[in-house]
């Protein structure tokens, strides 16, 4: 009678039923996705899921795993746009765009970015300065404390410049902030031979990586979440640098971490 006012025919009704008894095709792959995204705290989406499996040995499509995620409820932290609101007050003496947007380079240590980023730990600021390589997108130094000053910005610029070679001498972009205007920054540039480059004022986009790490940073660590203290928020951030630069997967690198697309091109 059900199935006659549910306009259903039996035999469907009973191939369906029949199902539910049947081994799941797809438990073992559900298995390895639920895996991978566990490692990666639930920071990878299904792109970089499959790239992890296809470099597992796995014959699976993109779009076999996003099917899997959907049904296992695996859900991706999903960066938020937020409104760019330029500064508009006078601009001081500053370097030029030397770098102007060419963010692929052939080698490490030709070209480094660099910016400040803030967050908020119960009431409590804690601002990071990060140098970071474009050739393989590595955070070479950084810094982090409680105060935007000078020698946080300055601390982290010595840092990346004591990692380089005899005659390695990058160019450094920032924007134009007033820790890269100060003459202690610029006489750590000159001292280490270094070329000093700036965004245009109110123009995000020339320093796009620093910004794009910053996103990244803040969806994957910060934003999903709690840290009852600053001691507890920087130690998972100096974890994240290291997962960051030796083990999260880059589109953009060919789904190689940083540091095995460095050693992989310096060996070929």
């Amino acid at each position: 009678m059900l199935l006659q006012v549910a306009g259903l025919a039996r035999s469907t009704f009973f191939y369906h039923q029949a199902r539910l008894t049947r081994p799941d095709r797809r438990a073992g792959l559900k298995s390895a996705v639920t895996e991978v995204f566990t490692q990666a705290q639930g920071r990878y989406g299904y792109r970089r899921v499959h790239a992890v499996l296809t470099g597992r040995g796995w014959r699976v499509a993109a779009k076999t795993v996003l099917t899997v995620m959907n049904t296992l409820g695996l859900v991706c932290r999903v960066r938020r746009r937020r409104r760019y609101r330029a500064w508009s007050g006078a601009s001081a003496v500053v370097a030029a765009n030397v770098l102007d947007r060419q963010f692929r380079v052939p080698s490490p240590n030709l070209a480094w970015v660099t910016d400040l980023t803030e967050f908020t730990i119960g009431g409590r600021k804690i601002y990071l300065s990060p140098v970071i390589d474009l050739f393989d997108r590595q955070v070479i130094a950084y810094s982090h404390g409680p105060s935007p000053t000078l020698e946080l910005a300055n601390s982290s610029l010595r840092k990346a410049i004591a990692t380089l070679r005899p005659g390695q001498r990058p160019l450094v972009h920032s924007d134009q902030g007033v820790h890269y205007q100060h003459t202690a920054w610029r006489r750590i540039l000159s001292d280490a031979g270094l070329t000093q480059s700036m965004s245009r004022r109110g123009n995000c986009l020339d320093n796009a990586i620093a910004e794009n790490f910053f996103g990244h940073l803040k969806e994957e660590l910060f934003h999903h979440n709690r840290f009852d203290t600053v001691a507890e928020f920087t130690t998972a951030l100096d974890d994240y640098m290291t997962w960051f630069n030796t083990t999260r997967i880059s589109t953009t690198l060919g789904n190689l971490s940083p540091a095995d697309y460095r050693a992989r091109a310096l060996t070929t």
